[in-house]
């Protein structure tokens, strides 16, 4: 006798047991079809709320850095520069370089944009926004990063930072996105992932030796600017009609 037969005669002849089995999976496809409409809600509201913050430069780094480090205050310098060039500067919102960018950007002349992740720890929001989005699901904030930026400019962090820099490099690699200016900033930081990126990536025909191009390590906040302003030297900051395309595609 199996388990259903058995608890079916403890309740007596003619009783039925329920099957919850159904039940649960309509509720789980009812969970998973509201969470579908929050993260299409996150794409039409920061659409919405970033659409006129163009020309941005989305700036990268750790969260754990302090305020002190050279780390910081090289950001905030940066950020400054960008902002007074005519920059919006876009960075994740929390502490660390994060809020670094944000507080250069904010003290600078044009605005000051914080995307923030709701996470566990780590990621609290600093007070140097104009602009603060918030999001729940990490794609959703990823892609506004990458949308609305007319360049990346990556400081010293962890895996965060990798998977924002790494998923830039493949989107232009693979044609998915314009290429825009991705600068990296930290000589002696970035030396040995660079290296290993000659040393194994291209040696072993991973990527193509000109892929290691669409980088550029630039430590002086001077040279970033001038970076960005000669990449677009010949064209406006705004994405062409067939870069504006790759942007709804992505």
């Amino acid at each position: 006798m199996n388990e259903k037969d058995k608890i079916s005669k403890s309740l007596g002849k003619g009783s039925k047991v329920f099957d919850a089995a159904p039940a649960r999976q309509t509720a789980t496809s009812a969970r998973e079809a509201w969470r579908v409409f929050g993260i299409m809600s996150e794409f039409v509201e920061a659409t919405e709320r970033l659409a006129a913050i163009r020309p941005a430069v989305s700036i990268f780094g750790s969260a754990r850095i302090a305020r002190d480090s050279s780390s910081y205050l090289l950001t905030e310098k940066i950020a400054r520069q960008l902002s007074d060039a005519g920059f919006s500067v876009v960075s994740g919102g929390g502490p660390g370089v994060m809020e670094a960018a944000n507080k250069g950007a904010f003290e600078g002349k044009s605005m000051s944009i914080g995307l923030n992740i709701q996470l566990p720890h780590e990621q609290k929001m600093n007070h140097y926004q104009d602009i603060s989005q918030s999001f729940r699901h990490f794609f959703a904030r990823k892609y506004m990063f990458v949308k609305v930026a007319a360049a990346y400019v990556v400081m010293p962090g962890g895996f965060g930072t990798l998977d924002e820099l790494l998923e830039a490099l493949t989107l232009i690699q693979t044609g998915k996105s314009p290429r825009i200016p991705l600068i990296l900033v930290g000589t002696e930081f970035w030396a040995g992932l660079l290296d290993w990126f000659r040393e194994r990536l291209v040696a072993e025909n991973m990527i193509n030796p000109d892929d290691i191009d669409l980088l550029q390590v630039i430590d002086e906040p001077e040279g970033v600017v001038a970076a960005i302003f000669d990449h677009y030297e010949t064209r406006g900051f705004g994405p062409l009609p067939e870069e504006h395309e790759l942007l709804l595609n992505l």
